[in-house]
């Protein structure tokens, strides 16, 4: 009598693609769950190989797998910024932004957990790698201003949205992912666009920098709607234009 009891299928891989393998599960199981909650035993399991397995490839244990799956991680998410310089500058940003939140929708524990800290995350190699995450984030948006040597302003500027794209999507992965992703990434185009301007009336630099791009914009795009949106808020603060006008 044969059993039909069904049997697993086995294939065996590659180094380079079971290490691979083992990247993907660890990163599936780090997307739902904070990284102190994911054991070797869990991502066995989620890869469907020995424990022994996973620690042929990660002599190190959990720590190592980790760190590995970081790496992974960053090195996706230092992608998402690359984008070809044509086009006016909202539509990379957006198209840019469009993948960033991909991302972090997808490994909504697992950013969460990065970026706030915790047991298996607080060590020199992690804040090293997330810290390499922001610069080349910042290194290609740079390049997106069309700028060879960018000013300490600038750099300043962009650098300070890189880190309120990290704290908006941490407050929208709080919000249960409100407002719509979509929204969300106009806003942040938008807030770019706003801290450029900002930093246009004390930096000539910048200034021109924010001349090139608005000339690349029209009216259709995200910029024209968001001066569309700001003029109507300020058509009464033309008294502001006229130094030493009656309060």
């Amino acid at each position: 009598m044969t059993s039909e009891a069904p049997t697993r299928s086995y294939r065996r891989l590659g180094v380079e693609e079971r290490r691979r393998q083992l990247l993907e599960a660890a990163l599936l199981l780090f997307a739902h769950r904070a990284p102190e909650e994911v054991s070797l035993d869990d991502v066995a399991e989620a890869a469907g190989v020995s424990r022994p397995l996973v620690y042929r490839y990660f002599p190190g244990g959990k720590q190592q797998l980790y760190d590995a799956s970081l790496r992974s991680a960053a090195a996706e998410l230092q992608q998402c910024f690359a984008e070809p310089p044509q086009g006016p500058l909202s539509r990379r940003l957006g198209r840019a932004l469009d993948r960033y939140l991909a991302f972090v929708g997808r490994h909504d524990a697992g950013f969460s957990a990065l970026l706030r800290g915790g047991s298996v995350v607080e060590t020199s190699r992690a804040s090293a790698i997330v810290d390499e995450v922001r610069r080349a984030a910042a290194e290609h948006i740079l390049s997106h201003l069309d700028v060879e040597e960018p000013g300490p302003r600038l750099r300043m500027t962009v650098r300070t949205w890189i880190t309120a794209v990290e704290a908006a999507s941490l407050i929208w992965l709080d919000e249960d992912k409100q407002p719509p992703v979509d929204e969300l990434r106009d806003w942040l185009v938008d807030q770019f666009t706003a801290g450029l301007v900002a930093t246009a009336g004390r930096d000539p630099q910048t200034a021109a920098v924010v001349r090139n791009a608005l000339a690349l914009e029209s009216a259709e795009g995200p910029l024209g709607a968001l001066v569309r949106g700001v003029l109507p808020a300020v058509a009464t603060a033309d008294h502001l234009l006229r130094p030493g006008a009656a309060d």
